[in-house]
């Protein structure tokens, strides 16, 4: 990291400067937030959208399933598909908090910069993870730091924003990973359609789900479908709806003031018990102290 040290500095300045407290900051710069936290937090189970997510200082821990990873200054993450997920800052100070900058990427401009590129590199034998880490290279630092600048010159963000942006997405497409980002946003292919699959359950996620319907509107066998759902989510499709009706069932509960068996049966459940120890399981308390706790900490995860 020698030849990116003075940039991560910088970068770290710009974050510290432009979030004068914890939290999720929107900015002038499109898609872009900055998140900051001054200690380590309690692990926050979300639903991350797609993104880039860049540390300048500190440390965050990311759980998929049964996968953990763990990304700093030296790695960038990136989230392709809507996943649950649950994050954790690991190692923040009043004096060094954790930084961070999120970018939501749009699948138009992945679209339109792909065929730009020209010809994919060869096909991958199968769809690949959904979320995953990547080295922080000085190009890709550079990309990151041009973006960041503008938000000390107001004047130039409507003109020359939507051109670092664009250079940072293109960085990110000719990133040694970046043929898993090429698998979502571009053909017909197995990862596409798994792309089209957690569409269509973000949609339907209370309705019974009948994985030979499913798969066959996908154009899919229902084997085909379960083995590359779960290689780029690292869950099957059931799991995956489960996550989304708990996730919703406790934003009902929250936000609407639903009791528990009226959010259950909300988001699709037909059992209160089943869906107590389900989300038991999830959050670690059972709904009535989950809520209690989230009313005394301040409400529900941040999308970073």
């Amino acid at each position: 990291m020698a030849t990116t040290a003075p940039a991560a500095a910088e970068l770290a300045a710009h974050l510290q400067r432009h979030t004068p407290g914890d939290g999720v900051h929107a900015t002038a710069l499109p898609r872009v937030s900055l998140i900051r936290a001054a200690r380590p937090g309690e692990p926050l189970v979300l639903l991350h959208e797609p993104a880039l997510c860049v540390v300048a200082q500190g440390t965050k821990r990311v759980h998929l399933a049964d996968e953990v990873h763990v990304y700093d200054a030296s790695r960038f993450l990136v989230v392709t598909v809507d996943l649950p997920v649950t994050g954790q800052v690991v190692e923040a100070s009043p004096a060094a908090p954790y930084l961070c900058l999120r970018l939501d990427l749009d699948p138009a401009e992945l679209a339109q910069l792909l065929l730009e590129l020209g010809p994919p590199p060869p096909a991958q034998p199968r769809p690949g993870r959904g979320l995953y880490l990547s080295a922080m290279t000085p190009a890709m630092l550079d990309a990151v730091l041009r973006l960041v600048r503008l938000l000390d010159v107001p004047e130039d963000i409507a003109v020359l924003a939507p051109l670092a942006v664009r250079e940072l997405t293109y960085r990110l497409l000719k990133s040694d990973e970046g043929w898993r980002l090429r698998q979502i946003a571009a053909g017909d292919g197995q990862a596409r359609r798994i792309a089209r699959a957690i569409d269509w359950l973000k949609q339907h996620y209370a309705e019974p789900l009948r994985i030979d319907e499913f798969a066959r509107e996908l154009h899919m066998s229902a084997s085909s479908l379960h083995h590359h759902f779960k290689a780029v989510t690292a869950m099957s499709p059931l799991q995956y709806q489960k996550q989304l009706r708990l996730q919703e069932a406790r934003r009902l509960m929250f936000s609407e003031a639903l009791d528990a068996t009226s959010a259950a049966f909300r988001v699709g459940y037909e059992s209160a018990s089943q869906f107590s120890r389900e989300y038991t399981r999830l959050f670690g308390d059972p709904p009535a102290r989950d809520l209690r706790r989230l009313r005394e900490t301040g409400g529900l995860a941040s999308p970073v």
